[in-house]
């Protein structure tokens, strides 16, 4: 079955980066265009990366140029490079998979998630 398994979240000073992951498994992982969405306390869904099969990459506004979004194919491994981190960057960050292969999908389309990892960002 499906499994998709983040890891990687903590806690960082302002200006700090983090590298998540997430592990995946169940599926011919290249074959899916992959996302990172998060969820602040009180807030919705934000999608936050794509990355599609062909490994064109995708950003929010407020993450190009800090966020970096990667896979590695060998290991069917999704990344996500965080650098210069913000106060509005803290959530529980989950990569996430779109139904159909070679597809593209929408956020309320993503069919399955990961169980997230926190992002903390304080002095």
């Amino acid at each position: 079955q499906v499994q998709l398994v983040e890891s990687g979240g903590g806690l960082v000073q302002p200006g700090g980066s983090l590298r998540l992951s997430c592990a995946a498994s169940g599926f011919f992982f290249n074959y899916y265009w992959m996302d990172w969405v998060r969820q602040a306390p009180g807030k919705g869904l934000e999608w936050v990366a794509t990355i599609n099969t062909d490994g064109s990459t995708y950003y929010v506004d407020s993450g190009k140029g800090r966020f970096t979004i990667s896979k590695d194919t060998a290991t069917d491994t999704l990344y996500l490079q965080m650098n210069s981190l913000k106060s509005e960057d803290p959530a529980v960050y989950h990569c996430a998979k779109c139904p159909l292969a070679t597809y593209s999908c929408s956020d309320s389309e993503l069919d399955f998630w990961g169980q997230g990892t926190q992002v903390t960002v304080s002095l």
